[in-house]
């Protein structure tokens, strides 16, 4: 399990270009500054679950998104918010935990200048 963000729910209005339709959701933050910090705003219609909608949260990429989930109290089951990577949401506790699964370099999944580059330089080299 590697550390990936932390996500924070608010009620601020975020960009526009932040939107998933599919999810109903806006994001933004991961990729604008090395802080590993998500700040989410949700569609009133949003379906998701009302604990992901208002509890921070700490996403963690793992190998085997099927081995981490198992014997856990599953809040979202497996979704693809994009091609290349898979996510579900567990509560431990209190605690809101994500898990990301890629199949494949996360730069490939959410191409950014900002966030990548050096990934992709090295990959280069």
């Amino acid at each position: 399990m590697t550390f990936h963000h932390v996500g924070i729910p608010t009620s601020s209005c975020l960009p526009e270009d932040t939107h998933d339709a599919a999810l109903k959701m806006h994001a933004t933050g991961y990729f604008e500054t090395p802080y590993a910090m998500e700040w989410m705003n949700f569609d009133e219609d949003s379906s998701l679950p009302e604990v992901i909608k208002t509890q921070p949260h700490i996403g963690y990429v793992v190998e085997s998104l099927k081995d981490a989930i198992q014997g856990r109290n599953v809040i979202l089951e497996p979704t693809s918010p994009a091609p290349g990577v898979t996510v579900a949401f567990v509560l431990e506790g209190r605690d809101l935990i994500e898990f990301l699964e890629f199949d494949k370099a996360e730069y490939e999944v959410w191409p950014h200048p900002n966030k990548f580059m050096l990934e992709v330089i090295e990959q280069d080299l």
